[in-house]
C-alpha cells in the first residue's frame, strides 16, 4: 500500500532511532553518533554508526532508516515496519484510499471473527465435552502449557456448536462463512454448518500473532485426517508457515529455522527445546513460503522423514527453491529415523534433544541433497552412467535463474562426477557417503553428514594427474593457504571463499572448515586455527596445503609477510581461479547458442560473457599463480 509521503516523513522524524537500534545492538556515544558492532556481519571493532535519522556501518556497507532496521532484524514487510513504529509512537496509519479502507476493516472485521473461535475452541477443549482431546494430546505428551502456548482448542461433534455460540455473541453466519468457519451449502434453502467437527484445533497465526485460520486433527477414525481452513481474505494458505509468531525470535537467535511436517512435530520440537520449528500446512513447499523462511534466516533446515515419502516430499523442496535461488540463500535437508519408525514429534518424546540436535548440524547442503535424490537409487559405474548423471543434474542446474550460482552448482557437480570416476578407477570403497548414492538407516538415524573429502571419495588429498588441473588445484591450496597463515584476512575474503566450491575434495572439505571456525566469531591467529582443524582431522590436508614447496609458486603465502601483500596475492589468485572456472561453462553455453540460437540461450551466454569479463583482469605467462617475479 503507498502511504502519504509526509506521514512517512513525519514518523521517520518521530523515531528515535537509537534506542530503537539499541534494544538489539548495545550503542556508545562517540560525538553526536553512536557506534557498535554491526549486527549484520561479524566484526571485533565497531564500524556500525547510529546518526540522527540513518545508520551505516563502515565495515560492511549495511545502511538505512528505521524501516529498514526492523525489516532486515525481524524479518517483517515494509508496510509491518511502518506499522509497528506508529503503533509504538501512538501514530494511526492513514488508508490510502475509501476502498483500501473498506478491505482492512473488512480484514479487522473477520479477524474478530476467527479469535472469538479460537477463544471458544479452547474453552471447549477444557470443557466436558472436550475430554477425549485432551486424552489424545495427553498420550502424544502435550502439556497444558503447550495447549496454553500454541492456543490448541476442540471443536465438538456436531454440525452447529460453533455457530450457535458465536451467533450468540451477535456474529453472524455470513461473517462465519467469510471467516472460513462455517461451510455455506451449494443446494438454496440449507443453513450453513460447522466445517470443524470432532478434531483437535491448531490455531494458524500470522507473524504478530493474530489468528487468521485454523488446522484441525480429527479423532478417531474419518478423512480428511487433517482439514485446514480455505483462503479467505485474512489467509492464503501457500503463503505461511505454522508456527512462525513463535519461531521467528528463537530463529534468529540460533541462526537456523527447522521446517518440519506438520503441526505435532512443530509442538514436539519446541517441546525438546528447539524452539525455532514450523511447518507448511498441507503442502509441499511453496516459492512463497520459502521467502517467507529467508525473511527470517538465509538457509533453513528442512526436517522431513527418511521414508519414501519423505525423501520425496524434500526432493520436491530442493527442485522448487532452485528457480528462485540467489547468492547467499538456500535451504538444508536432515532426515532422522529409528528403529520405532518415530517422526519429529516421537523422536521429541523417545530421545534425547541432542539426537535431534545432531541431525540439525550434519544437515545437507541444498547441492549434496540434489546430488544424492540423483544417485541414491541408481548405480553409477561406467561411464554412460556418469554421462546420464551429469544430465540429470544439468536439468536442476538449468532452472537457476543466477548465472554465477549455475555455474558454481555445475561445476561443483562435475567435480563430484569426476570424484565418482577415479573412486571407481582405484578400487575405492563403495558407498560410504552421499557422493556414492548409498546412505544406511544407521547413517540417516545419526543425521546424514556432510560429505567430507577424504570420506566421499576414498582419496588423500593431492593434485590431480593433468597439468590444467594440477594449476586449478595449485591456486586452491594457494587460496586457503594465505588464509591459514593471515587469519585476519578472513574479514575481507571470507565470504568470496564461501561461494566457491573447491574442485579437490579434500581441499573443499578443508575450506569448509576453515570457514566454520570463523563463523564463530572468536578471535583467530594462524596457531589457533590451524590446531583446531587438526583436532577435527584436517592433518593431512594441512600438511599438503602448507608445504614448504608452495611457497615457490605464492611467496605471499609465506609467513611473515605483510598483511597488504598477502590480500594482494590472494585477490590475484582468486582472479586467477575464478577466470579459469568459468571457461568450460563460457564454452558450454556458447555450443549451446550454436545448437539453439534462441533468444534464451542467448541471453543466457551474454550474461555469463559479461560475468566472465567482470573478473579483473591480471597478469598472465609464467608467473599467473602468484610466485615472485624474478626481477
Amino acid at each position: 500500500m503507498a502511504l502519504p509521503s509526509d506521514f512517512l516523513d513525519t514518523l521517520r522524524a518521530r523515531v528515535d532511532l537509537a534506542a530503537l537500534i539499541g534494544k538489539r545492538v548495545r550503542l556508545i556515544r562517540r560525538g553526536r553518533d553512536r557506534v557498535g558492532l554491526c549486527p549484520f556481519h561479524n566484526e571485533k571493532t565497531p564500524s556500525f554508526t547510529v546518526f540522527d535519522d540513518h545508520y551505516h556501518c563502515f565495515g560492511c556497507g549495511a545502511h538505512g532508516s528505521a524501516f529498514d532496521f526492523l525489516m532486515k532484524t525481524e524479518g517483517l514487510s515494509f508496510p509491518e515496519a511502518v506499522e509497528r513504529l506508529a503503533a509504538e509512537l501512538g501514530m494511526e496509519v492513514p488508508q490510502e484510499s475509501p476502498e483500501a479502507r473498506q478491505s482492512a476493516e473488512r480484514r479487522r472485521g473477520l479477524a474478530d471473527v476467527v479469535e472469538a473461535a479460537a477463544r471458544w475452541f479452547a474453552r471447549t477443549l477444557k470443557a466436558p465435552a472436550g475430554a477425549e482431546a485432551r486424552a489424545y494430546l495427553e498420550r502424544r505428551g502435550v502439556s497444558d502449557d503447550l495447549i496454553e502456548h500454541f492456543r490448541l482448542g476442540f471443536a465438538p461433534a456436531g454440525r452447529n456448536g460453533l455457530r450457535d455460540a458465536l451467533g450468540r455473541d451477535g456474529i453472524d453466519d455470513a461473517a462465519m462463512v467469510a471467516a472460513g468457519l462455517l461451510v455455506a451449502p451449494d443446494e438454496g434453502g440449507r443453513a450453513p454448518y460447522d466445517r470443524f467437527r470432532n478434531r483437535v484445533m491448531f490455531p494458524i497465526m500470522d507473524r504478530r500473532g493474530q489468528v487468521v485460520a485454523f488446522g484441525g486433527r480429527i479423532l478417531g477414525e474419518g478423512e480428511p485426517k487433517y482439514l485446514n481452513s480455505p483462503e479467505t481474505a485474512l489467509f492464503h494458505k501457500g503463503r505461511m508457515v505454522y508456527g512462525m509468531h513463535l519461531a521467528a525470535p528463537a530463529a534468529r537467535q540460533a541462526g537456523t529455522l527447522i521446517v518440519a511436517e506438520g503441526y505435532m512435530d512443530v509442538i514436539g520440537l519446541h517441546r525438546a527445546g528447539l524452539a525455532h520449528a514450523v511447518a507448511p500446512l498441507g503442502t509441499a513447499l511453496t516459492p512463497e513460503q520459502i521467502a517467507e523462511l529467508w525473511r527470517v534466516v538465509p538457509e533453513p533446515v528442512i526436517l522431513f522423514d527418511p521414508d519414501a515419502a519423505g525423501v520425496r516430499a524434500a526432493a520436491r523442496a530442493a527442485e522448487r527453491v532452485l528457480p528462485i535461488l540467489k547468492a547467499g540463500f538456500g535451504l538444508k535437508f536432515a532426515f532422522i529415523a529409528t528403529d520405532t519408525g518415530d517422526d519429529p514429534d516421537g523422536v521429541a518424546r523417545r530421545y534425547p534433544a541432542q539426537f535431534l540436535k545432531s541431525a540439525m548440524a550434519d544437515a545437507l547442503s541444498l547441492s549434496d541433497m540434489l546430488f544424492w535424490s540423483e544417485t541414491r537409487d541408481r548405480p553409477v559405474r561406467t561411464p554412460e552412467d556418469r554421462a546420464a548423471l551429469e544430465s540429470r543434474l544439468r536439468r536442476h542446474v538449468d532452472s537457476v535463474a543466477d548465472v554465477s550460482l549455475r555455474s558454481h552448482l555445475l561445476w561443483g557437480f562435475r567435480a563430484r562426477i569426476r570424484d565418482l570416476g577415479r573412486q571407481r578407477d582405484r578400487g575405492g570403497p563403495a558407498g560410504r557417503s552421499f557422493g556414492s548414492g548409498k546412505v544406511t538407516g544407521q547413517e540417516l538415524g545419526r543425521g546424514p553428514r556432510r560429505p567430507a573429502a577424504a570420506s566421499m571419495v576414498g582419496i588423500e588429498p593431492g593434485q590431480p594427474e593433468s597439468p590444467a588441473q594440477t594449476v586449478t588445484w595449485r591456486r586452491e591450496a594457494i587460496l586457503l593457504a594465505v588464509v591459514l597463515v593471515q587469519p585476519d584476512l578472513l574479514d575481507t575474503v571470507g565470504e568470496r571463499l564461501g561461494t566457491i566450491g573447491f574442485t579437490d575434495p579434500a581441499l573443499d572439505a578443508l575450506r569448509q572448515g576453515i570457514l566454520d571456525m570463523a563463523a564463530t566469531g572468536e578471535a583467530l591467529d594462524s596457531e589457533r586455527l590451524q590446531s583446531h582443524l587438526r583436532r577435527c582431522g584436517f592433518s593431512a590436508s594441512l600438511a599438503c596445503v602448507l608445504d614448504g614447496r608452495l611457497g615457490a609458486h605464492a611467496f605471499f603465502a609465506r609467513q611473515g609477510v605483510a598483511l597488504e601483500t598477502a590480500l594482494a596475492g590472494w585477490e590475484e589468485t582468486f582472479a586467477l581461479y575464478r577466470r579459469d572456472r568459468m571457461r568450460p561453462e563460457l564454452q558450454h553455453r556458447k555450443q549451446a547458442l550454436a545448437d539453439d540460437p534462441s533468444a534464451e540461450a542467448y541471453h543466457i551466454f551474454q550474461a555469463l560473457k559479461a560475468h566472465a569479463e567482470a573478473v579483473p583482469a591480471v597478469r598472465d605467462g609464467p608467473d599467473s599463480d602468484g610466485r615472485e617475479p624474478s626481477d
